[in-house]
């Protein structure tokens, strides 16, 4: 067993810092190229999705409370193979995402610093990071606690500066037919809750908190999330913020100029190491759990004595994410990310209305909206996206089989 050192306050801050990081800052920029103006009303979408399955989420949480999330729920009230789909899709869409945030950083530090490369200093962070998650979760609470503050400070300065300079021209015309692509993509920027549930094992009375740390930090980001981007895009538009690596640094000089815009590029880097930490952390104790089931191999189960923690997949989980980090581009990671944590949702919906009568506390119309709506956000994703899920689960199906007759 893990060390139960996270409080409420502690949970919260890896919600957070989970939460708000690449999407936000980098892929936003992506989502309004593809969307325009439709970009509010996806984020709005994407949204709505979100809290329907962080309600599901946060009642499976408080019934099961052990490491694993929706791989655990899949598996006790689903089936072994969907609870094992759940897993595999979180590891590869949590790794892919680790992707898009090392990249983020990358190309947000190289502002201070042209002359760097933004890959290198994506994995130079991979690498200092891995190494904050081997001192332990409280030690590494603590370090996301202040990254988070960072964070969320300045995107507040942003947001105060850039109301009073929004364009409405700039915030129409909608097309509708954009909203659920762009919804699509927006979507994962909002599931870093996800990550409260593999952590079960290390925060204190876990039936409670982990539910109140889901619903808590699920609703301070979709608030941030959707004044930071009316700003945006009323101030800078929907075809510059597209052309954008940085979108919020650009929208940040057009109207608060160079020192508000260097200011957004510390928000910027502060919340991709924070998303970067949590990354981490998530998918070491995935590993975990589906090591302990025969589901991935056993040397992955392996807890160091001295601060109980699963140091093998941590240090596993770092190299991956600094490989994608390398070799990987912003787009392509961000839409794969989209389609597999869609599905891994469904799952969770799945799940949730499995649940016996007595553990539920909400009403399944929840649960049926969510699964609902990631079904349609699957399907609207482009043809090539959809068949690299496919494929990457094939190869997890194909994995867990040769795994279990070796």
């Amino acid at each position: 067993m893990l060390r139960r050192e996270l409080g409420l306050g502690g949970a919260v801050g890896v919600g957070l810092g989970a939460i708000i990081g690449a999407g936000i800052f980098v892929v936003i920029g992506v989502a309004a190229g593809i969307a325009g103006p439709a970009l509010i009303a996806g984020l709005a979408v994407a949204a709505g999705v979100a809290i329907c399955n962080a309600l599901s989420s946060a009642e499976l949480a408080a019934r099961y409370p052990t490491s694993g999330g929706t791989y655990e729920y899949g598996y006790e009230l689903v089936h072994p193979l969907a609870g094992f789909s759940a897993g595999w899709m979180f590891l590869t869409s949590k790794l892919a995402a680790g992707g898009t945030v090392g990249l983020g950083f990358g190309f947000y530090l190289s502002r201070f610093f042209p002359s760097l490369d933004p890959r290198v200093a994506g994995i130079a962070a991979v690498v200092l990071l891995t190494g904050a998650n081997l001192l332990g979760i409280r030690k590494a609470g603590r370090l996301n606690l202040a990254i988070v503050a960072v964070t969320v400070s300045t995107l507040v300065v942003f947001v105060a500066m850039g109301l009073p300079h929004i364009d409405v021209a700039n915030l129409a015309p909608i097309d509708p037919g954009a909203v659920l692509p762009a919804a699509a993509l927006l979507f994962f920027s909002y599931t870093g809750y996800a990550r409260l549930a593999t952590l079960a094992e290390e925060v204190h009375e876990p039936k409670v908190t982990i539910p109140r740390a889901i619903i808590i930090s699920l609703g301070i980001a979709v608030a941030l999330y959707g004044f930071v981007a009316v700003v945006a895009l009323g101030t800078l538009g929907a075809a510059r913020m597209g052309r954008s690596d940085a979108p919020l640094e650009a929208a940040a000089r057009l109207f608060g100029g160079t020192g508000l815009a260097q200011l957004i590029v510390v928000g910027a880097t502060t919340a991709m190491l924070g998303v970067l930490l949590s990354q981490i952390l998530g998918i070491s104790r995935m590993m975990l759990a589906m090591s302990r089931r025969g589901d991935l191999p056993k040397l992955l189960g392996h807890i160091a004595e001295r601060n109980q923690i699963p140091s093998t997949a941590i240090i596993l989980t770092g190299a991956i994410i600094g490989l994608l980090v390398a070799v990987g581009t912003l787009k392509l990671a961000a839409s794969a990310a989209s389609f597999t944590i869609l599905l891994y949702y469904s799952i969770t919906n799945i799940a949730a209305l499995r649940m016996a009568p007595e553990d539920k506390r909400f009403s399944p119309w929840i649960a049926r909206a969510g699964l609902a709506s990631c079904l349609v956000l699957a399907l609207s994703l482009d043809v090539q996206t959809f068949a690299i899920g496919i494929g990457v689960l094939a190869v997890g199906v194909l994995g867990r089989f040769w795994l279990r007759r070796k």
